[in-house]
């Protein structure tokens, strides 16, 4: 990972799992363009997903998830100490996901859209967990809580959707990056995590890339990651958002599809 892994730097994106290689799957091309385009992005795992089948401990999956960031170019990821599979929205789990968004002030927190009907039921409460820490970020008058870490509020909270067989995305403000070129990227961090997909397990790889292909069919990309915002997106030039170098026309016939550049963000 680059040079902006510290305690002191302020990131532009922070991305939120469950576990070690949920924002791969989820997110992990977007994470790849953004740090292409020199934008400074992190990780934060809400625990370390141990314990797991087929992994030897900790170690290993900790060694996994550094690896696969270090594909992907993220300048730094955080493994916190909550529970793998007893992970639950709790105060104390608010609370320390908040003082990561307190220390590092994302101006971009992107996480879990949905819950996973046949996967861990981790993947809700973490959307549950950061939803509430988005707001506990910028609280007054909790020095008893966050000590020094003075209050922040995120400007804006996005959500990701994890490739899984019951996809769950709202109809409202669908967002579709273009990850074209970091497709192959996005899937070589996933299978940086051998302890997860080798063997039988290694064709989830193939899943993930029909699935991304699909995504970004409706928009007229080779591959993409649906994004979802939390708000409605305003917008001030409506032409230009349309018809300006970060849109995409659809084919002839069809609806345009926009794709909002990472620039929005800056």
């Amino acid at each position: 990972m680059s040079e902006c892994q510290t305690q002191e730097i302020r990131l532009d994106v922070l991305a939120v799992g469950a576990h070690p290689d949920d924002v791969e799957i989820g997110c992990g091309g977007t994470l790849a363009l953004l740090a292409e385009q020199g934008y400074r992005v992190g990780i934060v795992d809400l625990t370390d997903g141990e314990p797991t089948p087929g992994s030897p401990g900790p170690e290993q999956r900790l060694a996994e998830a550094q690896q696969a960031a270090a594909i992907l170019g993220v300048c730094l990821r955080r493994t916190l100490s909550l529970p793998n599979r007893r992970l639950m929205d709790s105060f104390e789990a608010r609370i320390t996901l908040a003082k990561e968004f307190r220390r590092f002030r994302p101006k971009l927190v992107l996480g879990i859209g949905a819950g996973t009907p046949t996967a861990s039921p981790d993947h809700l409460q973490a959307r549950e967990i950061t939803t509430a820490a988005v707001f506990y970020s910028r609280l007054t008058k909790w020095e008893e809580y966050f000590g020094e870490l003075p209050p922040y509020a995120v400007p804006a909270y996005w959500h990701y959707f994890l490739a899984y067989r019951h996809l769950r995305v709202p109809a409202e403000f669908p967002v579709v990056v273009d990850i074209s070129k970091t497709l192959e990227k996005k899937l070589a961090a996933i299978a940086a995590y051998k302890t997860q997909f080798s063997g039988e397990k290694a064709a989830f790889l193939d899943r993930v890339r029909i699935f991304n292909q699909q995504q970004g069919l409706a928009a007229g990309f080779a591959a993409g990651e649906i994004l979802s915002p939390t708000t409605p997106l305003g917008v001030r030039d409506l032409m230009g958002l349309i018809f300006g170098e970060t849109a995409v026309r659809a084919s002839p016939g069809r609806e345009f599809q926009v794709d909002i550049h990472p620039s929005g963000i800056s």
